[in-house]
């Protein structure tokens, strides 16, 4: 273990990160880049006091649980995952939880798809990344904390502005089966992930429906070729949907588009005009 060169990485690592990236308010008098460390041990589930002794390259060796806390609350790469427990003295293992990391290449595309709604989701359905039209089609997903950007969370837990389920999708039955399929996979393959056992148990808890779809143990995707959102101010918008695996992220790529010449494509030219600045204006 190189105490040294570990308490040099997370420091590096914590300084980078603005407490906006993690859901947290920036609140005044912030005389440190980045996040405080009491923030990083409170996301990383540690006492505020050992891990200041990691920084001071005073504390004993980590085990793999505190480190994969502490590369989720840093938010680390893959390779800086694995350069975090080789600097720890433990070999890196599988990974520990869901990749949040979208690859630029991806960020790049999506963005670059101005007639299309497109977007990126976790294992467990957290909405990574995303474009303009994506935003003025479902919602501002810049403008709520990482929390609520959980699309399986909004489908089963709301809330319903103006009655809309999950803005108002035609198929809101099949993504909510989808939805619970996506996380009993997802389960299984990060058994050792807090943040996707306190979200099963979240839904569980919350939803009858959720908890019936969870004790059907079905993992099955059905793929979901066509969908109509109500939107509140352009009306229905049909799209056609297309899903590309990241397999090495466990992510994927969801694209929304018109048919070419219909009034949905005349609809989402509108919206990418909108944006989002008149998402919450009376119809």
């Amino acid at each position: 273990m190189d105490r040294a060169e570990l308490a040099a990485f997370l420091r590096s690592r914590r300084e980078r990160i603005s407490p906006a990236d993690v859901g947290l308010p920036a609140g005044p008098r912030r005389r440190t880049p980045g996040l405080r460390r009491e923030e990083v041990a409170q996301l990383a589930y540690i006492s505020t006091e050992y891990y200041t002794r990691l920084e001071q390259a005073r504390g004993p060796r980590p085990s793999r649980e505190v480190l994969g806390g502490l590369a989720r609350a840093l938010r680390l790469t893959d390779a800086e995952r694995d350069h975090l427990h080789l600097l720890a003295g433990a070999p890196p293992g599988p990974p520990p939880g869901p990749s949040r990391e979208v690859p630029q290449g991806i960020l790049d595309l999506v963005h670059r798809l101005p007639r299309s709604a497109a977007f990126v989701t976790s294992a467990v359905l957290e909405v990574l990344a995303w474009n303009e039209l994506a935003s003025a089609l479902m919602e501002d997903f810049s403008a709520v904390p990482r929390h609520d950007r959980n699309l399986a969370r909004r489908a089963f837990l709301g809330p319903l502005p103006e009655g809309r389920r999950l803005y108002g999708v035609s198929d809101d039955d099949v993504f909510a089966r989808h939805a619970a399929r996506r996380l009993r996979a997802a389960a299984a393959r990060y058994p050792d992930d807090p943040e996707v056992s306190a979200l099963i148990r979240e839904l569980r808890a919350g939803s009858a429906e959720f908890a019936r779809l969870w004790a059907s143990h079905d993992v099955a995707a059905e793929p979901t070729l066509c969908k109509t959102f109500q939107h509140p101010l352009v009306g229905p918008v049909t799209v056609n949907c297309d899903a590309l695996d990241l397999t090495d992220r466990d992510q994927q790529v969801v694209i929304y588009t018109a048919v070419p010449g219909s009034s949905s494509e005349e609809a989402l030219r509108l919206l990418s005009v909108i944006g989002t600045q008149r998402m919450d204006a009376p119809r």
